[in-house]
C-alpha cells in the first residue's frame, strides 16, 4: 500500500509540474565554433527583446541542434548542457545561432510573430500554459506536429507530440523569430 500511495504522489507531482522559470540568470554559454556578435554597451535584453536574427538562420539546423540535447536532464533555472529548464533550453539553443531570447517564458512568448498553428515550421517557439494562464512553458517546433523541450515532469529534454492529448489542450501558440 505504501508504494502505490508513494507512487500516486511521485505521478501527481510529476502531472501538475512543468516550466514557469522565474527569470534566473543564467551563466555565460559557449558557442561552440561560432563567435556572436558582441552587444552595444553589453546591455542584457529587456523584456520582449531580441536580436534580430542573423541572415538565413537555417531553421532545420537549430531543429538538429535541439534534438542533440535530447536527455539532458532537468534543472530548475537550468541554462546550458548541464541542465535546463524549459526557458533556458529554449534560450541556449537559439543562441547557437546568435539569437539572444529573453530569459522566462514570458517574455519569449512576446517575442517574434504569431504563427498560426497549420504554418508552425521547425524552429518556432511553441508556447503552453501549463501551471497558471498564460504562458508558463516553452519548447521548438520540430515540423510534423513534434516539438522538443525540456519538462520538468519526465526530468530530461525530449521530443513530444503537439496533438497529444495533454499538450494540445495546453497550447497557447507559436511564434517566430525569424
Amino acid at each position: 500500500m505504501f508504494r502505490s500511495g508513494t507512487l500516486l504522489v511521485v505521478v501527481l507531482a510529476a502531472l501538475t509540474s512543468a516550466c514557469a522559470s522565474a527569470g534566473a540568470v543564467p551563466r555565460p554559454f559557449p558557442t561552440p565554433g561560432r563567435v556572436a556578435a558582441p552587444r552595444t554597451g553589453g546591455a542584457a535584453l529587456p523584456p520582449g527583446a531580441v536580436d534580430p536574427p542573423p541572415a538565413g538562420v537555417d531553421t532545420y539546423a537549430l531543429a538538429g541542434t535541439a534534438l542533440a540535447l535530447r536527455g539532458t536532464r532537468y534543472r530548475d533555472g537550468g541554462s546550458d548542457p548541464g541542465g535546463f529548464d524549459c526557458s533556458g533550453f529554449t534560450q541556449y539553443v537559439f543562441r547557437q545561432y546568435g539569437i539572444a531570447l529573453p530569459r522566462d517564458v514570458k517574455n519569449q512568448f512576446e517575442s517574434g510573430k504569431p504563427v498560426k498553428p497549420a504554418e508552425i515550421a521547425p524552429g518556432d517557439l511553441i508556447f503552453f500554459s501549463t501551471v497558471a494562464p498564460g504562458p508558463s512553458h516553452v519548447g521548438i517546433a520540430l515540423g510534423g506536429g513534434e516539438f522538443v523541450h525540456a519538462p520538468s515532469s519526465t526530468g530530461v529534454v525530449r521530443v513530444e507530440h503537439l496533438g497529444s492529448a495533454y499538450w494540445s489542450q495546453r497550447f497557447l501558440g507559436a511564434h517566430r523569430l525569424n
